[in-house]
């Protein structure tokens, strides 16, 4: 008898399921927000553990910081209760949030699990921390091409380890990323964010084979500048502050490709705030707050003039934290503009 195939639950949010294509002019394809669910770059995340033995927890944190060798991320293991990261080992699948996903309360409440475990080995241990950094299934990738035996996938799936019904095999295995609401390379069958599935499960025939590694695709792609360079700027780096109302906007550039900009100001009344850039560099901005430089309140490519980025939103008051990057990563640089108002 075969062994009971293992794959990971899925725990991406209802908001993200159908986020369609967007083509603008004859410029590059790209998704509505582009990876909403990345962490600031130079993020320090907090992660705890709810449960489990010392030598569990061992191998989680031991496997997990593997990620970091090419990330610009830190993991701070400890017993915070406000770790963003919440660690359980129930036997209920393996599964995580996908990236910020995690801060939103109304699916991950605060004390209780935002990852977990129910089988453990070093490569589950950095399939789930690559959701939690904000990667996606590579399956599910519509570069990818797989052609699913839908009727075998959703029968073998019914059964132990995993026992889905046709619902959670469809959200979970056949059909989520076919909108594209993620940053993606070419598929990658090395990818440590892609299951073992036998050939019978495809029209093809063609079968996936187990990654237990990050793939040199994945160090590559956590690494890149749409993601987590460590040549970029992060939050331990200089944060330019900008006031509001100024009179005229505060000069800035991306010297180089991958660069990102990080700004500061302070909300003091409730009430509308607009955050925009001018020029001619074509810019994407985010808007994280308040008093926290892990939540993402909105985030825009194109809504100002031209090329510029703009975000208006009611804020309540607060820090808040704006990072600017340019929207070609590989290769664009341009000066620009950036200013805050409030009404």
């Amino acid at each position: 008898m075969s062994e009971p195939i293992h794959v990971c639950f899925d725990r991406i949010l209802p908001r993200d399921l159908y986020r369609p294509l967007v083509f603008s002019g004859n410029r590059t394809l790209r998704a509505i927000a582009p990876k909403i669910s990345l962490w600031p770059n130079g993020t320090a995340l907090k992660i705890c553990f709810l449960e489990g033995s010392q030598k569990d927890r061992d191998l989680v944190e031991s496997s997990a910081k593997e990620w970091l060798k090419y990330a610009n991320l830190k993991f701070e293991f400890g017993d915070d209760p406000d770790a963003q990261i919440r660690i359980g080992f129930q036997n209920d699948g393996a599964w995580s949030a996908v990236g910020t996903d995690c801060l939103q309360q109304e699916y991950f409440p605060k004390n209780e699990r935002t990852m977990n475990f129910g089988w453990l080995d070093e490569a589950v241990v950095l399939h789930e921390f690559g959701h939690a950094i904000g990667l996606a299934h590579e399956h599910q990738s519509p570069k990818g091409g797989i052609k699913w035996n839908e009727p075998v996938v959703i029968a073998a799936l019914k059964g132990p380890p995993n026992r889905w019904s046709e619902e959670m095999t469809r959200h979970n295995v056949i059909q989520k990323y076919s909108f594209n609401q993620i940053i993606g390379t070419a598929f990658d069958p090395d990818s440590i964010m892609l299951y073992y599935f036998p050939a019978e499960w495809t029209l093809n025939g063609v079968a996936t084979h187990e990654n237990e590694d990050l793939s040199k695709l994945d160090r590559a792609f956590v690494a890149s500048a749409k993601v987590y360079p460590k040549t970029g700027k992060s939050q331990d780096d200089v944060i330019v502050d900008l006031a509001v109302n100024a009179k005229t906007a505060t000069s800035a550039s991306i010297g180089l490709p991958g660069e990102e900009d990080l700004f500061r100001f302070v909300a003091k009344n409730s009430g509308y705030y607009s955050v925009a850039t001018r020029g001619k560099t074509d810019l994407v901005m985010r808007l994280y707050g308040p008093d926290d430089r892990t939540k993402l309140v909105d985030e825009d490519d194109d809504s100002g003039q031209a090329f510029n980025a703009r975000i208006t939103r009611k804020l309540v008051p607060g820090e808040y934290l704006v990072q600017i990057r340019h929207a070609n990563p590989k290769s664009g640089t341009g000066e620009y503009g950036i200013r805050v108002k409030s009404y």
